[in-house]
């Protein structure tokens, strides 16, 4: 038989020629076997290596695999068929026995693979002589169609070396049989690639930088600004220069508030060891005069590092506290102002306090806080951890600008006497409070402002609340009597009446469905209008206020001030009451003639006799005289504005009937001055009380000027529902008297040396 037509190909073996061994042609020549194994076993060429074939047959040196027949080529070469048959091939038995005998065709006897020469006797399967290259097979020649074999291939059946049965399922022939499958390579231990490694670390480096080039440049470049806060934010402390405040002056330049050099002291607890707590406590507590209790609870306090122990004491305490030995550790002192009241309750409400701070809470503290408080400093420094300063490091300074001084109208011995008087009469009458006030007539500028009771400005968180307001100001009441001046000047300025016209005066008068009386009961009085003021009748001044009408007499009121604040900027300044003369009751149209049913402040009352004791000229009350400019020179306040209410000739009649209401027939009597010519009224109003919503006690005034021919200072003392006595003669007339001859005196005003005009109280006298 041939080979595959077309091919250089694999020659054909020859019938009954066996496995791999080739006969004495250029086939591969046998190696030499592995020992130790039976007869027709072993590889080819390899004595005792090849497998048995089933009948025991095979090459020469036993080297192929046994058929099933024993058949095999001249060196057992071939694998063995279940018939004996190798493949077709040449006589050397180059081919693989078939079960039918039959092999593949083959060329020419003893031939080999196309292009391999026949390896030489015992080089094994290389075969090869050394240095002989064998040529490629070619790809591209067509196998021929292998002929048909015996059914199925012969396995062994007991062990190498014995026979094989046949696989009847397999079909015959190579043509029909499944590929045979790929034998599995066997494990090779292969060595990494270092290229590939340093490719995976070369990435792996290249993320990681990656990582830190990010967040550099998110330090760096992004977020630099935020993270230079923070740290500016840790190393720089800020610290506040508080500005020294101004103080406060009469009009002679004595201080009434000022501010002196303190230390604030201070406690870090978490400095503080916890046996030393007790020392410290007892040492502050000495030094500070405080509950050694109070200051155990905050060096307890290790949550905190700062405790306030006290806001502002004398730098020598200080000293003592900061100079201990041993030292005292966390505990420490800081520079502060504190603001001083020599007088102590001297003007208390009037000129107000300051809090811990240094903010103005009430009086003129608060009024003018922003010129007398100045402007703060700042300083910034770069600290350590412990809080000490870094040498040489910047240093950030904004100057504290002072505050501005404040020049009061207000004479301090003036004020003296007058809280004196107005406290002592309070407390003698059992009264609920009082007010005294002093007005320098031509400028209207107030010389005293007391109050009673009056505000401790060095305790003044010891006093309650509703005592820290200036009531000379704030507390509105009912004037009563001290009201019936206005009246006559409108009666007067009318032209209704005249200081010598005569009325019948009984001691009572129906007043729509009211019957209004006298304050006391008499017959039918024939009284000149000088006398109705005199006396203070109030049924004559019922009388001439309906001579006057209810219009002309609602404009003279608002014309003296009523319904309006007095213009002096004080804190908590009130305007009063005065309803629409439209909106009068028909007993209304009696009572406010004679100052029931209008409401004003003490300011407002004083301000209305000033203005007659000034000729008819209104001049704003003034509280503040001036301040100082930054250059510390003084800058006066502009003269309070003037207003004519009333004319000079009407001024100097009303003072007339005042002057009269001093003398002994009137009711002011108390309040003559030996020596000096006054003029006054007094005033007895039924007090209105929100606590029993309805009149309850009364409002006592007595308010007058001296000297009545020229008038130099104006006086008002209101007492607040009095409990003995409570008519304005009798306990508000005597404060009146105390405080106007000292005043006097205190301001050397003379007496005039001149005498009183007769003034005819009754008629046919």
């Amino acid at each position: 038989m041939t080979g595959r037509p077309g091919s250089s190909g694999r020659p054909a073996r020859p019938e009954g020629s066996g496995g791999p061994e080739r006969a004495d042609g250029p086939g591969k020549p046998a190696s030499p076997g592995r020992p130790g194994g039976s007869e027709g076993q072993g590889r080819p060429g390899a004595p005792g290596t090849g497998k048995a074939r089933p009948d025991g047959a095979g090459g020469p040196q036993g080297a192929g695999r046994a058929r099933p027949d024993g058949a095999g080529g001249p060196q057992g070469g071939g694998k063995s068929r279940s018939d004996g048959s190798g493949r077709p091939g040449g006589p050397a038995g180059t081919g693989k026995a078939r079960s039918d005998g039959a092999g593949r065709p083959s060329g020419p006897p003893g031939a080999g693979r196309p292009g391999r020469s026949a390896r030489p006797e015992g080089a094994g399967r290389s075969g090869r002589p050394p240095g002989q290259e064998t040529p490629r097979r070619p790809r591209s020649s067509p196998r021929p169609e292998a002929p048909q074999t015996s059914p199925g291939r012969i396995r062994p059946g007991a062990g190498r070396g014995e026979g094989q049965t046949a696989d009847p399922g397999r079909p015959p022939g190579r043509g029909g049989r499944p590929p045979r499958p790929p034998m599995r390579p066997p494990a090779v231990l292969r060595l990494g690639n270092p290229g590939r490694r340093i490719n995976v670390g070369l990435i792996a480096m290249t993320f990681v930088l990656s990582i830190f080039a990010g967040r550099l440049v998110q330090l760096q470049g992004l977020d630099s600004k935020v993270y230079v806060a923070e740290a500016a934010e840790q190393r720089v402390r800020g610290e506040k220069l508080t500005a020294r405040r101004g103080s406060i002056t009469d009009v002679n330049g004595h201080e009434l508030a000022l501010t002196l050099e303190a230390r604030e002291i201070f406690v870090d607890p978490s400095e503080v060891a916890p046996a030393d707590r007790d020392r410290v406590a007892t040492v502050l507590a000495a030094e500070l005069n405080q509950p050694k209790e109070q200051i155990a609870a905050k060096l307890g306090n290790t949550a905190s590092r700062y405790q306030q122990v006290a806001a502002a004491v004398e730098p020598s305490v200080a000293q003592r506290i900061m100079t201990q030995k041993p030292r005292l550790k966390g505990v420490g002192s800081k520079h502060r102002y504190r603001r001083d009241y020599p007088g102590g309750d001297l003007a208390g409400t009037l000129l107000g306090f300051v809090g811990d701070d240094g903010t103005g809470l009430s009086g003129l503290e608060n009024t003018y806080n922003g010129l007398l408080a100045g402007r703060d400093g700042e300083q910034f420094i770069e600290t350590g951890r412990e809080g000490q300063r870094i040498p040489m490091t910047r240093s950030t300074l904004k100057t504290p600008v002072e505050g501005r001084d404040v020049r009061l109208t207000i004479e301090r011995d003036i004020q003296w006497a007058a809280q004196k008087a107005i406290t002592d009469q309070v407390k003698a009458t059992g009264a609920r409070t009082g007010s005294a006030i002093v007005i320098d007539v031509p400028t209207g500028q107030v010389v005293a402002m007391a109050n009673a009771p009056e505000l401790d400005l060095k305790n003044w968180e010891k006093t309650a609340p509703e005592d820290w307001v200036n009531r000379s100001v704030t507390d509105v009441f009912e004037p009563g009597s001290t009201n019936k001046v206005i009246t006559a000047a409108a009666a007067l300025e009318s032209g209704a009446v005249r200081p010598e016209t005569v009325f019948k005066v009984p001691d009572n008068i129906r007043c729509a469905d009211r019957v209004l009386r006298d304050s006391h009961p008499h017959p039918v009085e024939r009284l000149t209008f000088s006398g109705v003021v005199a006396t203070s009748s109030n049924v004559g001044t019922i009388l001439a206020s309906q001579r006057v009408g209810d219009e002309k007499l609602h404009a003279m009121l608002e014309r003296f001030g009523f319904g309006a604040k007095p213009g002096t900027g004080l804190l908590g300044e009130e305007a009063g009451l005065l309803p629409e003369w439209k909106k009068w009751s028909g007993s209304q149209r009696c009572t406010i003639a004679y100052g029931q049913g209008v409401s004003v402040t003490a300011l407002q009352t004083a301000s209305v006799y000033q203005t007659i004791a000034n000729g008819g000229v209104r001049v704003t009350p003034q509280i503040v005289a001036g301040t100082t400019a930054e250059n510390r020179a003084f800058v006066p306040s502009p003269p309070g504005k003037q207003t004519r209410v009333i004319s000079e000739r009407t001024a100097r009649e009303v003072s007339g009937m005042l002057e009269a209401a001093v003398s002994d027939e009137g009711t002011g009597n108390l309040a003559a001055i030996d020596g000096y010519r006054v003029a006054g009224k007094t005033g007895t109003a039924m007090r209105y009380d929100p606590k029993c919503q309805g009149y309850c006690g009364y409002t006592s005034t007595f308010v007058g000027f001296a000297p009545a021919d020229k008038p130099r200072l104006v006086v008002l003392a209101v007492i607040q529902d009095p409990h003995k006595g409570y008519y304005g003669g009798e306990i508000a007339a005597p404060v009146f008297k105390k405080v106007m001859t000292f005043a006097l005196k205190s301001k050397k005003i003379p007496p005039t040396g001149t005498t009183a005009a007769s003034v005819r109280i009754r008629a046919g006298e």
